[in-house]
């Protein structure tokens, strides 16, 4: 298997984990607070890495990459949690699931930027398609859809796309599984502590799929997800196989629909239908 198909099917792979961390945030915020969500899975992930990278005797990471682990971990490891289960406050997971349409167009912008990659015209035609087509869909939602949740949607993938591109360089010399480990394990100074103060005053109060939920997005989003995810961008690079990503909501509605019984319009199915047919053209279109 060569390289670049081996880096498609390890982002597919990260792709299908990452589809139900939103309906999984949305389940944990019903009776977890969103910042103890957010403290607590990096938590959890961080110890777990840590025990990894102890275990596999991985050597320190150089003094010239901390900072780069370190936007890495501030896109992805706090702002992209933190912004996403506030806005799960204010909007449904399927709403919300629309909104990682954009995240390739983020992760190719910040590809460019800051991994140095260099597509094709037509490429960004079908990127910046697919984009339009999502927030044109969140333009034309109905009353229930809240402004507040909408703009920290949208935070939340400006700072994912960042921390995708910025771990994704750097798994080319560090490897994939390493590098969100060692994201993890620089936050965890921050997050133990604030997870620590954070803590749940009723315990009793707390259902069973919100823990559920928490479990799922400490263990297979925070972590498992991203050993695949980054492994994929590095190996296939991180403009293209970052427009994956489009698929995303569509297996996350599924979950939504299917876990959460949330109602899924025909106009959310008519624009992720479009918006998967954009991932192919600017597939093609990939340098």
């Amino acid at each position: 298997m060569d390289k670049t198909t081996s880096g498609w099917i390890n982002g597919f792979v990260g792709v299908l984990i990452f589809s139900a961390s939103l309906p999984a945030t949305r389940v944990a915020v019903a009776d977890f607070d969103p910042i103890f969500l957010t403290v607590a899975r990096a938590t959890i992930a961080a110890l777990l890495g840590l025990v990894l990278l102890l275990a596999f005797k991985e050597k320190w990471p150089s003094r010239s990459d901390l900072g780069h682990l370190f936007v890495t971990a501030m896109g992805v490891v706090v702002g992209f949690p933190l912004l996403t289960a506030l806005a799960l406050q204010h909007v449904t997971s399927a709403h919300s699931i629309v909104f990682i349409g954009l995240l390739p167009l983020s992760t190719a912008i910040f590809g460019v930027l800051r991994g140095g990659e260099s597509m094709r015209p037509m490429f960004w035609i079908f990127s910046c398609l697919g984009s339009a087509l999502v927030a044109g869909f969140a333009l034309t939602q109905n009353l229930d859809a809240s402004l507040t949740g909408d703009l920290l949607m949208f935070a939340a993938i400006v700072a994912c796309g960042l921390g995708y591109a910025e771990g994704a360089q750097l798994s080319r010399k560090l490897g994939g599984w390493q590098v969100i480990c060692w994201a993890l394990v620089l936050s965890l100074p921050v997050m133990l502590p604030l997870t620590l103060l954070q803590l749940p005053q009723d315990w009793m109060a707390i259902g069973q799929p919100a823990w559920f939920g928490l479990i799922y997005v400490s263990l297979f989003s925070m972590l498992i997800g991203f050993v695949f995810w980054y492994r994929g961008l590095a190996q296939g690079g991180i403009a293209a196989v970052g427009q994956l990503q489009l698929l995303q909501p569509f297996f996350g509605l599924m979950i939504a629909a299917t876990l959460l019984h949330e109602t899924v319009g025909w106009q959310m199915i008519v624009v992720t239908i479009a918006v998967i047919a954009c991932v192919f053209g600017a597939k093609r279109f990939a340098k």
